[in-house]
């Protein structure tokens, strides 16, 4: 069985999708017309509504944006300290 390429689309092309949907198209006629699936096409009404953006960074809550923080910085801390521990075990040895 062969993979289906994954296609990207233009943000011009995401907003005339969405301006159809809004000026009355049904959602099924536009999915079946331009061969999209449902939840990508969800997802950029949902985006386009809450802030008119289809870029993951501008869709994101403070609270998530606070996470994504800490999983970075939680991650360089223990980069840091495995370091930290080969440090000690080399100067032990000598």
């Amino acid at each position: 069985m062969t993979k289906k390429a994954r296609r990207t689309f233009s943000k011009e092309f995401k907003e005339q999708m969405v301006q159809l949907h809004v000026s009355g198209k049904p959602r099924s006629e536009i999915i079946r017309e331009y061969e999209l699936t449902p939840s990508s096409f969800d997802k950029w009404v949902r985006q386009y509504h809450d802030n008119g953006s289809f870029q993951e960074k501008d869709n994101c809550t403070p609270e998530q944006e606070e996470l994504i923080k800490l999983r970075k910085e939680n991650q360089k801390l223990a980069m840091e300290n495995d370091i930290l521990k080969q440090a000690a075990l080399i100067m032990g040895r000598k």
